[in-house]
C-alpha cells in the first residue's frame, strides 16, 4: 500500500485574532481554573494599558 502525501499547494485559512484569543483564553483557563470569559476579557483589555508609560521614538 502506498503512503498518500499531501500536495504541498494545500493552504489553509490564517487563523484571525479573535480565535487566537479565544484559544489562547481556554488553554490558560484549563491551566488556572478560571473562566474563560474571564481571562478573554482580560487578554481584551489589557492591550494598551500594559505600555501606556512608553513613549514613542520620534
Amino acid at each position: 500500500m502506498a503512503i498518500k502525501q499531501k500536495s504541498p499547494n494545500t493552504s489553509r485559512p490564517k487563523p484571525n485574532r479573535k480565535a487566537i484569543r479565544r484559544a489562547v483564553a481556554s488553554s490558560t483557563a484549563l491551566e488556572t481554573g478560571q473562566s474563560v470569559e474571564a481571562v478573554e476579557s482580560k487578554l481584551r483589555g489589557n492591550r494598551l494599558d500594559k505600555f501606556r508609560h512608553l513613549a514613542l521614538a520620534d
